[in-house]
């Protein structure tokens, strides 16, 4: 089996490979290239994986190349970890939009239309080079924003499926506090990525019993914590938002918390130094603790399970993944891209039924829907017009003075990765 990772000097890759190594019965590895432009970066990332195989015993080789093509010829799926315009362009999608007193964020709002609109012809280019040198091959996607960029794959008739570690986090988080294993804790999981909730904590799979009520009576303080929420919020919805929920049920408060401390992206980008200067260090052998802090948790295990599924080699029964919607949520089109439950298996990722959406969440998940097809359609065919729709159909923009800024300034900020800018 053979496997490539685009985007593989990013530093959170020895995260991957960790995964990789642990699971190998699982996703049994026998090539694994890392792909990535930065061949500094990538040099480094690549001593340290060889060094992570070697230490925990898998027999898998493991290649670096600047070259896409190559990289992905024969590939039995192709997983997508890049970031066009890199943390520098991180920190302004976090920075302009609070200018006009919107939130700064790099997957939503005015920052996460920037970051869809480098991504999307990038990744596409990428898919179609993958499709010519194999096109049976599985593209999963962790690139972010992942429901617009999955949409993007999938309207392009590739192989695709999208990923996101937000549930799979919760899951072991509700399992710890649980204290059963992690394999025990179903959710209903349901929405868009990074617009979801949890409204249900079952024990033994989608028909077990339903413990949200007596988890959030019991942790409900824990969970509001990590949420970065008031519990109050989450008493009164009796479900668990993801906490990108914060950004629109908190906004002025969040815009005022970003304004006063540096940007998420400067202290990844210091972090990302020291990480760099780690994995240059010879006798390193496994991932460091540092890594914990750079964000991803459990990425690699739900990466493998989803391979593992895809490419006919067992995996979980059922993923939280980002697939075509095809009916799931009746009030949505046929092909837009949720964030739910499936099964996966060799054809694909299959969503199970899901009840009917309380209209408190249905109400956003059709807004963001919106807003997504005109952010495709931006990032697909350019054009200021295209730009400033999106930002107004966002609910977290929403005001024509506001989408005429900040159009201005994502195009500004942007103007070397768009073509037609």
């Amino acid at each position: 089996m053979k496997l490539a990772v685009v985007g593989g000097g990013s530093t959170y890759t020895p995260e991957l490979i960790d995964g990789f190594a642990r699971l190998r019965d699982t996703l049994p590895i026998e090539e694994l290239v890392l792909v990535d432009p930065a061949a500094d970066r990538l040099e480094l990332v690549g001593g340290l994986a060889r060094r992570i195989f070697a230490k925990q015993g898998h027999p898998g080789r493991i290649v670096t190349t600047s070259d896409v093509d190559a990289g992905v010829a024969d590939a039995d799926a192709v997983l997508l970890q890049l970031r066009v315009g890199g943390q520098a362009a991180r920190k302004e999608d976090e920075t302009w939009p609070l200018e006009c007193g919107c939130v700064g964020q790099e997957t939503t709002g005015a920052g996460g239309l920037a970051k869809a609109l480098r991504t999307v012809p990038v990744v596409l280019d990428i898919a179609e080079r993958v499709r010519r040198t194999n096109p049976n091959a599985w593209i999963i996607d962790f690139t972010n924003p992942v429901g617009i960029v999955t949409r993007a794959l999938l309207q392009a008739g590739h192989k695709a499926v999208g990923l996101c570690n937000v549930a799979i986090g919760f899951q072991r988080k509700f399992a710890r506090l649980l204290d059963v294993a992690p394999g025990e804790v179903h959710l209903d999981h349901v929405g868009l990525n990074h617009l979801t909730w949890e409204t249900g904590v079952r024990l033994g799979g989608p028909g077990g019993e339903d413990i949200l009520p007596k988890l959030l009576a019991e942790h409900g303080d824990a969970v509001a914590a990590d949420l970065r929420m008031p519990r109050a919020i989450v008493d009164r919805l009796g479900v668990v938002p993801s906490y990108y929920l914060r950004y629109f049920y908190q906004h002025d408060a969040v815009v005022d918390e970003l304004r006063t401390k540096p940007s998420r992206a400067a202290e990844v980008a210091q972090m990302e130094r020291e990480l760099l200067k780690m994995y240059g260090d010879p006798t390193l052998d496994e991932k460091p603790e540092l890594l914990a802090k750079r964000g991803g948790a459990f990425y690699s295990e739900a990466a493998v399970d989803l391979a593992a599924s895809l490419l006919g080699n067992g995996g979980s029964p059922y993923q939280v993944v980002n697939t075509v919607n095809n009916g799931t949520l009746p009030f949505l089109p046929d092909d837009a891209v949720i964030e739910v439950q499936a099964t996966v298996d060799g054809t694909g990722a299959k969503p199970l039924a899901v009840p009917k959406l309380d209209p408190l969440y249905a109400g956003l998940v059709a807004n963001v829907t919106g807003y997504e097809d005109l952010a495709l359609q931006a990032a697909l065919h350019g054009g200021r017009d295209r730009v400033f729709k999106a930002l107004l159909a966002h609910p977290l923009v929403g005001q024509y003075a506001y989408a005429e800024q900040l159009t201005d300034s994502l195009i500004a900020h942007n103007r070397e990765h768009l073509a037609w800018a």
